[in-house]
């Protein structure tokens, strides 16, 4: 069966509208978090593999890191293994490391390296253990409180922050034409592991790597002004703003802060994509109006 007119016609515009952005892209890092929805729903979890496949085909370097916050609980509860948290990170004892590495570095990871293997690309799961790629430090949580003279320490156990990225693991991974698929677990000086977010991780691939994007996906739209509107375009002074005045606020803040810390550190733009849409890496990549937060390194 034969296009029709219209249709050929669209099909003609919507890849000759991406040729500029492939030309832009080719040879550039690319750092996506791969989390939300897209990961637990098959349909998305495929085209965003597919994408990736792509991306890679058309000579860009795609570095993934995914989370795995809904399979962890998952495994945990069927392990009836008591979990909780504070200020939105999961205390970390060793029992739940345990699971944890389990998950993220096991059953999750070799999972999309699967997807991806199965739609035509090559990808290779690491965790930022391997090469001892990603250096961590446990992170300490401070709680302040009128009742106390000074602020409290809290113990969330084997949670971490990152000190330093060794990328010669990655170097090697992106010239052998492999995509790279990152667990963010990493290693303390004396040996600990260490359950660090995914986001952060990511902003630190892409600062480090000097990446063109980082790419976040979420479970929202973008970034909302006051009226509901998604926000795209932002330069960095403009978030800064936007952050002052109270627009950004709650859980989108730590999100756009790793965004806004990566542009400002090098990192030529920082995307908050909407991973409940079929092939949104995709088309915020190759596309004029994208889909989602747009936030370029331009001061002004």
């Amino acid at each position: 069966m034969s296009l029709d007119r219209a249709e050929a016609l669209n099909i003609a515009q919507v890849l000759t509208e991406a040729l500029p952005y492939i030309q832009r892209f080719t040879g550039k890092t690319i750092v996506v978090k791969f989390g939300g929805n897209a990961m637990v729903d098959p349909l998305l979890h495929e085209s965003f593999a597919r994408d990736v496949v792509l991306m890679k085909l058309v000579g860009m370097n795609p570095v993934v890191v995914h989370g795995g916050g809904p399979q962890i609980g998952a495994l945990l509860a069927k392990l009836n293994i008591q979990t909780e948290f504070v200020d939105g990170m999961r205390v970390t004892d060793a029992q739940t490391m345990d699971v944890v590495e389990m998950v993220l570095g096991g059953s999750v990871n070799k999972e999309i390296v699967a997807s991806i293997n199965r739609n035509g690309g090559k990808a290779i799961g690491v965790t930022g253990k391997d090469g001892q790629m990603i250096r961590a430090h446990k992170l300490t949580v401070t709680r302040h409180s009128p009742e106390l003279d000074v602020p409290e320490i809290i113990d969330i156990g084997h949670v971490g922050e990152v000190d330093q990225i060794d990328t010669e693991v990655l170097k090697v991974i992106l010239g052998s034409d492999f995509i790279p698929v990152i667990a963010p677990i990493g290693v303390g000086e004396d040996g600990s592991t260490y359950n660090i977010n995914a986001d952060l991780v990511a902003g630190k691939l892409a600062e480090v790597m000097q990446a063109e994007k980082l790419m976040l996906l979420t479970n929202v739209a973008g970034l909302l002004d006051k009226e509901g509107q998604i926000l795209t375009g932002l330069t960095t002074r403009q978030v800064d703003e936007l952050i002052a005045d109270g627009t950004i606020s709650g859980g989108m803040l730590p999100k756009i802060r790793c965004a806004l810390d990566a542009v400002k550190t090098g990192v030529t733009s920082a995307h908050i994509v909407d991973g409940r849409v079929p092939h949104a890496v995709l088309l915020e990549t190759f596309t004029d109006e994208g889909m989602g937060t747009l936030i370029t390194n331009k001061r002004s």
